[in-house]
């Protein structure tokens, strides 16, 4: 049974990679899983210069999943590059960075500060970052902002760059097709939804940050109709999250259209739900018929 894929030249033994922000470096998860039974491992955004991150509270359970409002807390690109990456590049897995910064510069400066270290497989870029210079608006609102993004990473690095779309715009299919044009070696989707809770007691937003970003099971049928609708618009490859918890749930986005899928939240209830969703794959595949993973991608088109 072959479960390799190839996502925009990021050579993974399975499909199943971990969600950005959900994982921390890896580290934190190895008393509970094997992490070279990873086919990749993506850590959480970083940025140019460390970040604290927002002020609590930053985290709200919702009704089938949850709302953070984190702020990117990170140690920064050098500390990345210089002291967790060496450690990461010891496992053999693929690596797969995602970068974040306020303005376009910020996003080049990451790519090229990581290009070239050892154990770096790829960068995933997350364009659901205020653009300081355009009064806030996300780099991930507007096709033309996330091209000029995409094609500032694509000239800092020559490692393979996967654009994290955001579900919070009108046609996610034209974001897909402006940074495919604009040099995107594959796409990563969803980000998260945007949402608020309000504390009735006191009368308040509960985040400090009042909005924030929700993931989990809720936003599991978009994300599965964005990718299913990406999948017809653009020839990359995908990279699908959003409310992944099983195998079943994983089956959905490769069925959709997806490469490989992404476990996010899920690890925070069950630190071995990457290796179950593994694991789960590969016996729908004995079960079904499939000796090649690549059967079944997109096969729900057919």
């Amino acid at each position: 049974m072959n479960t390799t894929v190839n996502l925009g030249g990021i050579m993974m033994k399975n499909p199943v990679t971990t969600a950005s922000g959900t994982f921390g470096f890896g580290f934190e998860y190895q008393p509970y899983v094997d992490l070279q039974r990873l086919g990749a491992i993506t850590v959480k955004g970083t940025t140019p210069a460390p970040r604290a991150g927002n002020s609590t509270p930053r985290i709200a359970e919702t009704p089938a999943g949850m709302l953070n409002a984190i702020g990117l807390q990170n140690p920064g690109v050098d500390r990345v590059a210089l002291e967790i990456m060496p450690k990461l590049a010891e496992l053999g897995v693929p690596v797969i960075i995602n970068i974040a910064g306020d303005t376009v510069d910020d996003y080049a400066l990451v790519a090229r500060k990581l290009d070239g270290v050892t154990g770096v497989a790829g960068l995933e870029i997350n364009i659901s970052c205020p653009n300081v210079k355009k009064g806030g608006i996300q780099f991930g609102s507007e096709p033309r902002s996330a091209a000029e993004v995409t094609r500032a990473v694509k000239a800092a690095t020559g490692l393979p760059v996967i654009v994290k779309l955001s579900p919070n715009v009108t046609d996610i299919a034209a974001m897909a097709e402006a940074v495919a044009e604009a040099g995107a070696d594959a796409l990563s989707m969803i980000n998260t939804l945007v949402g608020m809770v309000i504390d009735i007691d006191r009368k308040k937003p509960l985040l400090a940050n009042i909005t924030g970003g929700l993931s989990g099971p809720a936003i599991r049928p978009v994300a599965v109709r964005s990718v299913w609708q990406v999948y017809r618009a653009v020839k990359l490859p995908i990279l699908g999250m959003g409310g992944i918890m099983n195998a079943r749930d994983a089956l959905e986005f490769i069925l959709a259209g997806a490469t490989a899928v992404a476990v996010g939240t899920a690890n925070f209830v069950n630190p071995r739900a990457t290796i179950e969703v593994i694991e789960g794959i590969e016996d729908y595949m004995r079960q079904n018929g499939f000796d090649n993973i690549d059967q079944l991608v997109g096969l729900a088109h057919k």
